[in-house]
């Protein structure tokens, strides 16, 4: 059981990815969504990662706040 605070940073470690600021910032700028792609079905996610995030989507607790935060980040550019 994983007990670490939900934050951006938690998941992105959790995600396996570089998880200070400029990286986040990098990757959310790097992988920006179409408006009709939910976070889950986004093509650059790998098997695990894409689990991982549906996982925190369906907990209904903090951790799905920052997965929501992530997909907004990620779909800043949509039109």
């Amino acid at each position: 059981m994983n007990t670490s605070q939900p934050s951006m940073t938690n998941l992105f470690e959790q995600l396996g990815l570089a998880s200070d600021e400029a990286s986040i910032q990098e990757f959310i700028k790097a992988h920006q969504l179409e408006a009709c792609v939910y976070i889950c079905d986004a093509p650059f996610w790998s098997v695990g990662q894409r689990a991982l995030l549906a996982e925190k989507t369906i907990t209904d607790d903090d951790w799905t706040i920052v997965v929501d935060q992530l997909n907004e980040a990620l779909h800043e550019d949509a039109v």
